[in-house]
């Protein structure tokens, strides 16, 4: 079986390269993005099973990112965690408003968040 594909969208590498790290450790294929326009163009490219979505980012924001996926069809098995600093209650309800799968505030918990990947689409490999 395909090991699942994780994207992960920050524009900050010092939160980049050690997602991408823990979730290779956990098995997971990682694809990176530092922009929303990036980002829509991976998830188009790659079909990911699950994104790491921050929500400030340089040209569009995590909210459009996640409508515009949410607007296809063809993406909509794709599972989205927001994964931001954003951590005001209003933002918060927002996220899960959308419809997002969870939201979850930086700082954060390795064990947390991979805990709650697992439970959305499983381990790394199976």
């Amino acid at each position: 079986m395909q090991p699942k594909t994780i994207l992960i969208v920050d524009d900050e590498l010092s939160i980049l390269v050690p997602l991408q790290f823990l979730m290779e450790k956990e098995g997971y294929v990682t694809k990176l993005a530092q922009s929303g326009k990036e980002a829509v163009e991976m998830v188009a490219e790659v079909k990911p099973d699950l994104i790491l979505l921050d929500i400030m980012l340089p040209d569009l924001d995590g909210y459009e990112i996640y409508q515009m996926i949410r607007a296809r069809a063809e993406w909509e098995s794709i599972r989205i965690i927001f994964l931001t600093a954003k951590n005001r209650d209003a933002d918060m309800a927002k996220g899960l408003a959308m419809g997002a799968d969870a939201y979850i505030t930086k700082p954060f918990s390795n064990a947390q968040l991979v805990e709650k990947i697992h439970a959305l689409i499983g381990p790394g490999r199976s």
